[in-house]
């Protein structure tokens, strides 16, 4: 088989090895799909996953496949079936996962980051982190799980009410995925801040309300104080500037993006104050894989629109320079072509 190796100072290089097999209680999937996330485009220049990643190793945490072995002791799962991989897994026994809150885990690994994942033809992973997905579900959507079960956390940290104004700021994928789980939640009205006229087009295709340009006028001061939650998914200052700008008395601000490790921002302490602002982080997807993966089987969710690219294992670099592109919505790598 080949696998795509990431050797650290932006290089990939294509191995052909031997497949893996099941050990006792993991199953082989045959990657079909695998997003190139904004995790890795941070990993591929230097700076950290959710996890540190120790070169040579096997990139891709966002992947759908078939099974195409089980090991001993594997029930849940069969060849054939077509899956989507969770990529964390936790200690279960450190203070973090004893009290609730794995997502914090100090000895969290990942597939894809310290395991080698889904930029290769083949990869083996325990049963508890494959899911079966429906036949019917197109594998390249089913690859979309988890970044949909890390936008589910976002969600839940947001605490959306029914009837709420919900900001999204930002219409790359995490973005429009937002978007159409705002919508689920139930908000009454959501805004789409974007710059790139394509994704605010597509984030009205996917049930935003009103999409606005942030570099254009004063579009940012005419919504300001509008939103009872403000969702950022840039990661830059300018977005999170805007998103404390959009966001009305009382407001809940989830911060989700994955920023560059040195970022800073001056806290307009003052409005946080008078605000009454809840500023809060998200990160990774715990226990909200199996409810995106229900979203994704029951079709409540559309990526015909957000997955705009596609690359071999041989042009990996390239897929990543894409996603870095304001061409692209989401890239995803095709192991087998």
């Amino acid at each position: 088989m080949r696998a795509a190796y990431f050797l650290g100072n932006q290089t990939f290089e294509v191995r052909e090895q031997e497949a893996p097999r099941a050990g006792k209680g993991e199953v082989v999937i045959q990657n079909k799909f695998c997003g190139v996330c904004g995790t890795d485009v941070h990993i591929y220049h230097g700076e950290p996953g959710s996890a540190d990643v120790t070169p040579p190793v096997v990139l891709g945490h966002e992947y759908s496949g078939v099974v195409t072995e089980v090991g001993e002791g594997v029930t849940s799962l069969r060849p054939g079936d077509h899956v989507t991989v969770d990529p964390n897994i936790y200690c279960g026994k450190c203070e973090y996962c004893r009290t609730g809150k794995k997502q914090l885990c100090e000895h969290m690994e990942a597939i894809g980051v310290t395991r080698n994942g889904g930029f290769a033809e083949y990869s083996v992973v325990p049963e508890s982190q494959a899911f079966r997905l429906s036949p019917e579900l197109p594998l390249e959507f089913g690859a979309m799980a988890e970044p949909v079960a890390c936008c589910l956390h976002g969600i839940d940290r947001a605490e959306i009410r029914e009837g709420d104004t919900v900001c999204i700021v930002g219409g790359g994928a995490i973005g429009l995925i937002m978007v159409q789980l705002a919508k689920l939640a139930g908000a009454a009205k959501i805004l789409l801040s974007e710059p790139n006229e394509k994704r605010r087009q597509v984030g009205l295709s996917l049930g935003a309300d009103l999409a606005v340009d942030p570099t254009a006028g004063d579009s940012v001061q005419a919504h300001a104080e509008t939103a009872d939650v403000v969702i950022e998914c840039v990661g830059n200052l300018p977005a999170v500037e805007s998103a404390f700008a959009f966001a009305k008395k009382g407001a809940n601000v989830v911060l989700f993006s994955v920023p560059k490790v040195d970022a800073r921002y001056e806290l307009p302490l003052f409005d946080v104050y008078k605000k009454e602002l809840t500023i809060k982080g998200s990160f990774v997807n715990p226990d909200t894989h199996s409810r995106a993966v229900a979203l994704l089987n029951a079709g409540k969710l559309d990526f015909s629109q957000i997955i705009t690219h596609r690359f071999p294992l041989t042009q990996m670099a390239e897929a990543i320079a894409m996603q870095m592109s304001d061409q692209s919505i989401k890239v995803v790598v095709t192991p087998g072509e």
